[in-house]
């Protein structure tokens, strides 16, 4: 080989060898930074094995007056592959390996083994930023870069377009946002005792509060944008990051600061909201009661009022009436307790209050009794407890009286004459929390799926004698078990955003729809992303068991989303009981012999042996609108059937409550109908407003497999009900395989579409 003019350089200054890919990177957008400078020279200094003549070449090569030729970076190249062939395939490549693999390549001295001297070439490999090699492939050599293009899957299409397209409005925040993430004060990390966890997420929380986020959805005279969008989006990124934040963020922010916007008036903004904002205030949430955990309209703890004085008296009943589970609680210095309203010895339902628990030295007030809930599965970041009051006095100015109001005598006044209407207008203010946690959960999915994918495109295990072992996702079953899962995270993204923007703009005509769906679509997506979750874990083997990758933390901090914000089993009998009550209205408001024409037409059709039930054609099958009017048909039968059952129960002298009990089953199968139907329209409609022709190509096609496998999981339904036979189910089950195959072609981009950096993905087998 022709020896190049860096390389008779280097036989006197060899030393200088390991610089070549730091500078190289550095010099390949035209201009070495300032402190990309002045840091290599400092690293150079401190090498004490270089001779004068080696650093005064690194100084002549880092001179931004005087940038290298093509010629000469053309030389460092051909240097660099060469040392970039004996890489491990299987390593994470960076620039510090690639300058240390060069140091043993071409250097005598032994210096270079030192931990300093991986150090030093780490910290200038950080001070040039993280290097995607895809970007710089021309320094590896053929090996690796066949290796990088086994892994993109090429041809691949635009994974920057694609999030942008995933990102929508909401861009600028997520970038902000991965910003935020990326500075060295947000590094994650493994921290077992809880105690120190614990201080670490409130840091981090007081971090996110001095950047305005926390007051984000709060009035503009309260310190925030009142845009309740930016602050769903904050914690949707948190998803990404560590869940205890999240969780942290969502209690001191939507939880307690949410509880004085949405239940208080403008005096408790004044006094509390821009404090609560900036966590001068921290405060936590406390609903749940041990013994009534879900059933928020019986809690026991009480809140009766005192003429003499103007003030409710704040007491727990019993034991088992404390309230439970209580995030802030050990941090907290103010709690919005939920009690019974008493005044003039009648009641008048639950209202919230805002009742101090510590005071400036962070003592526990008179009357106030917090412990520790302790070590929990997950979230041991967040300082859960269990709070009681023994009479404890607060002022009447303390009750948050949006919905209802006592004055100085005790006279109680509300705007809602019901009680049961005043309770649950009251709730609905706080769905916010049923919007947010599902898109933190299905962030924590997408960052499972993308570690998953990655893995799966990089190891290999068995294959035929004497050839390569083969890529896990090559495997059938590889694809069967991440590339559904994998729609169903774009199909759930698209949701999400339905939903949020129905919140944001909700007025009170169609809140009851939307406390509906967010029930329906809390409950389908956390459910999903526990089970995601796990999917991913178990496709990574042992792998996937080690802490570093990831998989414990996300498994373990998201289990608790299928509780919280309300249980999920209790949701959706929540939302198969809202849509049997505009089952109920739309017979109320509509001619019963159109009602009886229009169902029993569809009965019919569903039996005629001129349907659709076995034609198994693949354009039939992978038509969108057949896809649609399948789900609409199982959940409107499923609806009707229930409304039937109860009818039955009811004729037959049942109570209302032993009836719905009876019919419980169907009534939570109904639930996930009505998502599957809602994810599955909102999905199609927005690849239909994709203008890229490439993007809404691979859209349909997960559009496709999520409507297929979910046909699927439920053909044992539609067999029964006539609207599927056999061999049309048999077909499904074909082209759902197909599409697995076709997918898996595409899936190192639609998870890098994801935009998740590589400091928040972090675990070594994705990166």
């Amino acid at each position: 080989m022709v020896a190049t003019p860096t390389q008779d350089i280097l036989k006197e200054a060899p030393n200088v060898l390991p610089f070549l890919p730091l500078l190289y990177v550095g010099w390949a957008d035209k201009a070495l930074m300032p402190s990309e400078i002045k840091l290599i020279r400092e690293k150079a200094n401190e090498m004490n094995w270089l001779t004068a003549s080696e650093r005064d070449l690194i100084m002549e090569w880092s001179n931004p007056a005087q940038p290298p030729s093509p010629e000469l970076m053309g030389s460092w190249v051909k240097l660099i592959r060469e040392a970039s062939e004996k890489l491990d395939a299987g390593s994470r490549q960076s620039l510090a390996d690639l300058s240390l693999q060069m140091a043993e390549s071409g250097v005598a001295t032994t210096n270079w083994d030192s931990p300093s001297a991986r150090m030093a070439m780490e910290e200038v490999e950080l001070a040039l930023g993280y290097v995607n090699f895809k970007d710089f492939r021309n320094i590896l050599s053929d090996q690796q870069r066949e290796r990088l293009s086994e892994m993109e899957q090429i041809p691949c299409f635009d994974a920057a377009e694609m999030t942008q397209l995933l990102e929508g409005e909401q861009a600028e925040m997520k970038q902000r946002m991965r910003q935020l993430l990326a500075d060295p004060e947000f590094q994650l990390r493994i921290i077992k005792d809880k105690e120190a966890y614990r201080e670490q997420t409130l840091k981090w929380s007081k971090m996110m509060a001095a950047q305005g986020l926390g007051a984000i959805s709060y009035p503009k005279a309260n310190g925030g944008e009142d845009d309740i969008m930016l602050y769903a989006t904050v914690f949707e990124m948190l998803g990404y990051h560590d869940i205890s934040l999240a969780i942290k963020f969502g209690v001191q922010f939507g939880l307690f600061g949410g509880s004085i916007l949405g239940l208080g008036t403008q005096k408790h903004y004044d006094k509390y909201l821009t404090d609560a904002g900036t966590l001068d205030l921290p405060g936590c949430f406390a609903m749940t009661e041990t013994g009534h955990g879900s059933n928020v309209r019986q809690l026991e703890t009480t809140a009766t009022y005192d003429s003499q004085t103007e003030e409710f008296i704040i007491n727990t009943p019993n034991e088992n009436a404390g309230k439970e589970y209580i995030g802030n609680a050990l941090h907290g210095k103010m709690a919005s307790v939920f009690a019974q309203l008493i005044t003039n010895d009648e009641h008048h339902g639950v209202h919230a209050f805002l009742v101090p628990l510590r005071n400036d030295a962070h003592e526990t007030l008179p009357g106030v009794r917090v412990e520790d809930c302790g070590y929990k599965v997950g979230l041991n970041g967040v300082d859960n407890g269990r709070i009681w009051f023994t009479n404890v006095r607060i002022p009447r100015e303390n009750l948050l009286n949006r919905f209802g109001d006592v004055d100085a005598q005790g006279n109680y006044t509300s705007p809602i004459p019901s009680l049961g209407r005043r309770f649950f207008t009251m709730l609905g203010t706080l769905v916010g929390g049923r919007v947010c946690v599902p898109m933190a959960g299905l962030s924590a999915a997408k960052k499972g799926l993308t570690i998953a994918i990655k893995h799966s495109l990089k190891r290999r295990q068995f294959g035929p004698e004497n050839e390569a072992e083969t890529l896990l996702l090559d495997y059938p079953s590889h694809q069967r078990r991440l590339m559904p899962l994998l729609a169903k995270a774009y199909a759930l993204d698209a949701a999400h955003k339905y939903l949020l923007k129905r919140f944001a703009k909700r007025t009170e005509e169609d809140s009851r729809e939307i406390e509906t769906l967010a029930a329906a679509l809390k409950s389908y997506s956390t459910w999903n992303t526990t089970h995601t979750l796990q999917m991913c874990r178990e496709a990574c083997g042992g792998k996937g068991y080690l802490a570093e990758n990831q998989f414990a933390d996300l498994k373990a901090d998201t289990d608790i989303f299928t509780t919280f914000e309300g249980d999920n089993t209790v949701l959706m009998q929540l939302v198969a009981k809202g849509l049997l009550t505009d089952l109920k209205e739309e017979f109320e408001n509509t001619n019963f012999w159109e009602l009886f024409v229009t169902y029993g037409k569809q009965f019919a059709e569903s039996i005629s042996p001129f349907n659709d039930s076995g034609n198994t054609g693949e354009e039939h099958l992978l038509d969108t609108p057949y896809h649609v009017d399948l789900f609409k048909k199982r959940e409107r039968k499923m609806v009707m059937d229930l409304g039937q059952s109860i009818r039955r129960h009811r004729k037959m002298g049942m109570n209302p409550y032993d009836a719905f009990i009876r019919c419980q089953n169907d009534m939570i199968a109904l639930g996930h109908a009505h998502a599957e139907r809602v994810v599955l329209e909102q999905f199609a409609h927005a690849i239909e407003q994709v203008e890229n022709l490439e993007l809404q190509n691979i859209l349909d096609k997960m559009c496709d497999l999520f409507a297929l496998h979910t046909i699927e999981q439920h053909k044992g339904w539609y067999l029964e009900k006539g609207y599927m036979k056999t061999d049309k189910t048999e077909a499904v089950t074909r082209i759902v395989d197909k599409l697995c195959a076709e997918i898996r072609t595409e899936a190192n981009c639609l998870v890098n579409s994801f935009g998740i950096p590589e400091h928040l993905l972090v675990a070594p087998i994705a990166v």
